[in-house]
């Protein structure tokens, strides 16, 4: 039930909101965003990670896709974070607390950004969890995923970020 509670609160804020959720496809321009990461710290995109590659992976604890992806996903920025790949999952909706006591249940150690009021997934058009972005160094979004992503097609769409 979990799942279906953070996928509906998600399209009920940005319904209820009165601002308008963007759509971003291929070709387009990443957004930028400011937030904070799960240690506090400030988080600034692009800034944080100019000239490089980003997959940007938008979730929520409770989400059994969202949960299963993450350590496919860290498998992969293993492999590939020596050739400049970066990751960064932005949880939707769920407070600092909640998050923290997720994490302690998956081992990942690409960043974990904070989205409580849900702006960052407004600007990304995201209505569905999970979904990724690949970004490639010049900021242009060169894949976009709905739903969950396995191991394979993940490193595909990485590696082709970073070409």
């Amino acid at each position: 039930m979990k799942p279906l509670i953070a996928l509906f609160s998600l399209l009920l804020l940005a319904a209820c909101s009165g601002a308008d959720i963007a759509v971003v496809n291929i070709g387009d321009t990443a957004p930028k965003f400011d937030t904070e990461r799960l240690d506090g710290t400030p988080a600034h995109y692009p800034a944080g990670w100019a000239g490089k590659p980003v997959a940007i992976n938008f979730w929520v604890g409770g989400c059994g896709a969202c949960e299963s992806e993450m350590p496919a996903i860290e498998r992969v920025y293993q492999r590939q974070k020596g050739k400049g790949l970066e990751v960064v999952a932005v949880n939707v909706t769920q407070p600092r607390e909640s998050v923290a006591e997720f994490m302690k249940t998956i081992a990942v150690s690409y960043p974990i950004l904070l989205d409580e009021n849900v702006a960052i997934a407004k600007r990304y058009g995201v209505v569905a969890l999970p979904t990724t972005f690949f970004v490639d160094g010049k900021g242009v979004v060169r894949a976009k995923l709905v739903g969950a992503i396995d191991e394979a097609e993940f490193e595909k769409l990485a590696l082709e970020a970073l070409k």
